[in-house]
């Protein structure tokens, strides 16, 4: 079977640690898939809030979730801390992706890469849109 092969870039900007609760725990005794999901969005809002935005105001604009894909390199439990870190990458017109790697924070152990393909839109006008300047401007490099 063919595998979707995520490639990390080679900085994240954003870094947040979330605890494992219990009710993230499936019958497997460890992170559910739709935990995971679930956990990577509040990784999300976080370091959208870092930046002064939420994800329905972005320079006026919302978000919306175009594609996910979730690589599991190892399990994690309850009671564990993992480090989510955030990077913002392959930018077009209307979107770009947000790009995870999530460690368990007291071993160093990769638990998951992962990226969110989304795209800006404007939820008066139910459309998407063009990604403002405003983001842009605080998520790519500077150049020298």
């Amino acid at each position: 079977m063919a595998r979707v092969k995520l490639v990390l870039p080679e900085a994240f900007t954003f870094k947040t640690v979330l605890d494992v609760r219990v009710t993230e725990i499936n019958y497997g005794n460890h992170v559910g898939n739709d935990s995971m999901v679930s956990l990577l969005h509040e990784a999300r809002l976080r370091f959208l809030r870092s930046l002064g935005f939420s994800e329905f105001n972005i320079g006026g604009l919302g978000l919306m979730v175009t594609d996910l894909m979730v690589e599991f390199k190892s399990e994690s439990f309850v009671g564990e801390n993992l480090q989510f870190e955030v990077g913002v990458n392959d930018f077009n017109k209307y979107g770009c992706d947000f790009i995870y790697r999530v460690t368990c924070a007291d071993e160093g152990r990769l638990v998951t890469i992962a990226k969110t393909g989304i795209v800006f839109f404007d939820y008066d006008e139910r459309k998407i849109a063009r990604i403002p300047k405003k983001f842009t401007d605080l998520v790519l490099p500077k150049s020298e």
